[in-house]
Order: structure tokens, then sequence, then C-alpha cells
């Protein structure tokens, strides 16, 4: 068997004396792994290092094969980020989130996204918005979508600035104000369309709200606490905003 892709790198193990095992999201054949021979040398190790893009050609003979990657660089990005705190925390944060869905199920939209992340991820005014929102994704891959197209209450469309953490559905400030305490903000940009830059106040609102339904409906139910990757990003994301 055999297919020609492209994808990120999101991890790499060893495997013997010579040899790798990467761990792709690809645009076609989703989250999938497999092994490159002479990965572990000093010409192919710079290419496999997390959020690099490769071309790939995966054979194997029979599909549920773990197969064998032939690669081809396309986009080396993952030495600028290492030399980013923000980049480096954030490319950790994404490999997680990605393995939160099944194996070789494809995901297309989800890998244009992560694409587009992968290129900003050093970028302190982009990426932490963009992380929020392919959280806010990858809850929807896995069928816990946020429906944040009308009020919950009363269906209308404004002034919407909650959500419902027992239904994950957006309520607008008229209906949500008697219970405003037990509600989660929702931040503007998470529903699209906002075109100025959101605030602090509105990033740490955007990781709470994504970050209670990630824990409650993905890491949760698999015996697992928010990555210390999470963690990781959001730090220095704050500390980049600081600065």
């Amino acid at each position: 068997m055999e297919w020609r892709d492209e994808g990120i790198v999101i991890g790499v193990r060893r495997h013997g004396e010579t040899s790798a095992i990467i761990e792709t999201m690809t645009r076609s054949h989703g989250r999938h792994l497999g092994l490159v021979r002479g990965g572990r040398s000093s010409r192919m190790q710079p290419a496999l290092q997390p959020g690099n893009t490769l071309g790939l050609v995966w054979r194997a003979r029979l599909d549920e094969h773990l197969g064998v990657y032939a690669v081809e660089p396309l986009a080396l990005r993952a030495g600028r980020l290492i030399g980013s705190a923000l980049g480096l925390a954030g490319i950790g944060w994404l490999g997680a989130l990605m393995r939160l869905l099944p194996e070789r199920e494809a995901h297309e939209s989800l890998y244009e996204g992560l694409a587009l992340i992968a290129d900003r991820l050093d970028d302190a005014a982009l990426a932490p918005a963009l992380v929020a929102r392919i959280e806010a994704r990858v809850l929807a891959e896995c069928g816990f979508a946020l429906d944040l197209d009308s009020c919950a209450a009363t269906g209308v469309r404004e002034d919407l600035i909650y959500v419902s953490p027992k239904s994950g559905r957006a309520v607008c400030a008229a209906a949500g104000a008697e219970w405003r305490d037990r509600l989660l903000p929702l931040p503007a940009f998470l529903r699209g369309g906002e075109t100025a830059a959101p605030g602090p106040a509105e990033i740490a609102d955007a990781f709470r709200l994504t970050g209670f339904f990630l824990d409650r409906d993905l890491f949760s139910p698999r015996g697992l606490p928010l990555p210390d990757s999470r963690r990781a990003f959001l730090a220095a994301a704050t500390k980049a905003a600081a600065m």
C-alpha cells in the first residue's frame, strides 16, 4: 500500500540505533505515524522536528501496519519556534491537542488551521487567539461543538456574552444577568467576524471557556488532567503579552 500527502510533525521518538518514528498531522490521512529509516542521522534530524511540514510517502504491506515514511522537507520552521518560548510551548500543546483525535481519521480543515497557526506560533500578538480558536475547533471535531450562534434562552443572535457550562450554548446579556456568576464569559472573537485584535482579558476568557470544556469532555473522560503543555503555553503567552 502507498499514499502521498503532506503533514506537520507533532512528535518524534527514536527507534533502534539509526531510525525514528514520527507522528504527523496530515492533510488527508489524519494523525498518522510512520518509521523513517536513518531518521536519527545528522542529515535527517533537522527535518524531523515538531512544527516542520514534510512531504510524505507512506508505504506498508497492509493498511494496519506502522509503515515506512519517505520524507521531503517543505517548511522548516522548527528552528525558529525552538528559539521562542511561546513557539516551543505552543507546538507541544498543539501536538497534545491533535492526539485527542482518533488516529488515521481525516480532518482536513483542522490541518489547514494547524498549518496557519504553525507559521505564526511565535507571534505573541496572533498566536494566543489562534490557539484558542483551534481548541474550540478540536472540541467540535470530537463531537462537542460549542453552540455560539444564538441565545439558549431567547434565541436572539445579538449581545451574546456568556456560555452555559451545562449545555455549551451561548446566552445573551439580558437572559444571563441573573446567573452571570454561574456562566462562562464568551469573548466576541470566538464567534467569528471580529476584526479588532482581542485584548489580554478576552484571551484569558477564551482559554477559560475552552479549557473548561476540554477538561470536562475530552481529558477527564480519559482519566487525564489538562496537560502541562497547555499551562506552559498559557504562561508563555502571559509573559509575552506583558513585555
